[in-house]
């Protein structure tokens, strides 16, 4: 049965919190479309082949990690335009997640990343807005960080970039994911001897070594998207709504 729109996109505000966080992004429902919505439609960027390929696959809503709108007025015109065109002419509508996707102790990227990694004894971790969006962790047992970065490829599908500033065998973990190469700090000052996050920035690329721990760097994408596969999941469960997940690798 389809569940109407404005149903649907409160149970998501509630359920993440979304009033709750600071953040650059404009968290919520950014476009709006049919009042109904009998198919969903996941990804991780708004992009306009993820835009178009909802439409294709008869989805009333495309949910998101990374929006539209980021903090500031923009004009509607180039791709921007094109995006809003492809969506309303459609009656599709969008709806971004991103740091509360991120933080969600139960469907956030993190959340999601730790359980898969088999991650325990956790904590908060990393505040880029006052708010703790990552995992700090122990692993069940120490191993070696070739074959910590082995099993974050198996997960992610992304051949990680490591930089070993740190111990050669690991145990204490630090998630983070997307952006998270700022953090190095945070981490070593929390004991962690490991931070895994998505990509890496040239103005902390000495931090790893320098503090004495390693930095694992899985893939921007591919850190983020469990939390869009996950939420479809719960709202396929609540709901009774068939979600599909529309990849759309970046590399990066």
């Amino acid at each position: 049965m389809p569940v109407p729109l404005r149903d649907l996109t409160g149970w998501i505000d509630a359920y993440l919190d979304i009033a709750s966080f600071e953040d650059a992004s404009l968290n919520g429902l950014q476009v709006e479309g049919n009042p109904q919505v009998s198919k969903v439609a996941l990804g991780v960027d708004a992009s306009l082949a993820a835009i178009t390929a909802a439409v294709e696959g008869g989805a009333d809503l495309l949910l998101v990690h990374h929006g539209l709108f980021w903090g500031q007025v923009q004009p509607a015109t180039g791709p921007l335009a094109r995006r809003l065109a492809a969506a309303l002419g459609a009656g599709l509508s969008l709806y971004a997640a991103h740091l509360p996707l991120d933080a969600h102790p139960e469907v956030g990227n993190n959340a999601c990343l730790a359980d898969l990694l088999g991650l325990v004894d956790r904590l908060p971790f990393g505040a880029p807005r006052g708010k703790p969006i990552g995992v700090a962790g122990r692993l069940p047992a120490r191993l070696p960080i070739d074959r910590l970065a082995d099993a974050l490829q198996r997960i992610t599908g992304e051949v990680c970039l490591v930089h070993r500033g740190g111990p050669e065998e690991v145990e204490r973990l630090a998630l983070l994911s997307g952006g998270g190469a700022r953090f190095v700090a945070e981490a070593a000052l929390a004991g962690m001897d490991t931070l895994v996050t998505g990509e890496p920035e040239h103005a902390h690329f000495h931090d790893p070594f320098e503090w004495g721990i390693n930095a694992v760097y899985a893939g921007h994408y591919d850190t983020e998207v469990f939390g869009v596969r996950a939420l479809g999941a719960r709202l396929s469960e609540r709901f009774g709504l068939p979600c599909s997940f529309i990849p759309g690798p970046t590399g990066l």
